[in-house]
């Protein structure tokens, strides 16, 4: 049976799409887009990971560049080539607290953390 696939989507659609390492492993959930407007471009995907029932989750936000969207038989996940050990020392965030993400430091961080890992 084929797999469907396409070329776009609303950024709202994406949000409880699967995120999964290269060896197949769960890594979260895409929770939000951070859309870096000057440059026209989509920056971050904010994923949630960890936590039970959404208690002591953190968020993390990866650069879109990283993300590839794939597809299986149960629908469309973004493939991140990441081991699962190296998310638990990313720069994460509460969902409640979000970082300023138009700040260059924290950009600067959270590529930093990225440069070299995937």
């Amino acid at each position: 049976m084929p797999v469907e696939s396409r070329r776009v989507y609303r950024a709202s659609s994406l949000n409880g799409t699967r995120v999964l390492s290269a060896k197949g492993q769960k890594l979260g959930e895409i929770e939000d887009i951070v859309i870096d407007v000057e440059h026209k471009a989509l920056a971050y995907a904010a994923i949630s990971f960890g936590g039970f029932l959404g208690i002591g989750e953190k968020f993390f936000a990866v650069p879109w560049a990283l993300l590839e969207l794939k597809y299986d038989s149960d629908g469309p996940y973004f493939l991140f080539d990441v081991e699962r050990q190296d998310l638990k020392s990313a720069p994460g965030f509460d969902a409640d607290n979000w970082p300023d993400v138009a700040n260059p430091d924290w950009r600067a961080e959270v590529d930093q953390f990225y440069r070299g890992k995937a």
